[in-house]
């Protein structure tokens, strides 16, 4: 006689997530407090396409290292989107790797209601001090998203 250790079909790693499994994760990833930040300076941004030395230079109390792995976990999320500008396109000492929200991440901020202050965001944006530096960031040339 065979006797089965779990049944067939049955994965040892415990039950499939259900759908409200999966939002209360994405939930948990957007609105931890350093990536909840990230994603508020990313709507404030004029292009909402910062790049990473953008996002650093709005979060002066986080390293670069852990703005990029805060912004990692909401690429892996589908909340954020990595966006790269086609070489064609790119100019010498400007950047060409940009963050954007996903167009699913911007549907799931809008169902829980997590966009309503974008216009506000961007308005604190505008008044933020920036370096010579930073502007030209600011106005390089970004991918269509």
């Amino acid at each position: 006689m065979l006797i089965l250790e779990e049944p067939i079909g049955m994965s040892t790693s415990g039950p499939a997530p259900t759908d409200i499994d999966r939002v209360r994760e994405r939930l948990n990833v957007v609105t931890q407090e350093t990536r909840f930040s990230l994603l508020q300076d990313i709507l404030g941004h004029p292009s909402q396409l910062p790049t990473l030395k953008e996002l650093d230079y709005v979060n002066p109390s986080k390293s670069q290292t852990t703005i990029r792995q805060h912004l990692q976990q909401l690429v892996e999320a589908g909340i954020v989107e990595t966006l790269t500008l086609p070489k064609d396109r790119r100019r010498n000492n400007l950047p060409y790797k940009f963050y954007g929200i996903s167009d699913d991440g911007r549907a799931f901020l809008d169902e829980h209601g997590l966009l309503r202050a974008e216009e506000t965001l961007q308005s604190v944006y505008e008044r933020v001090e920036k370096t010579d530096q930073i502007k030209r960031y600011e106005t390089a040339p970004r991918p269509a998203q």
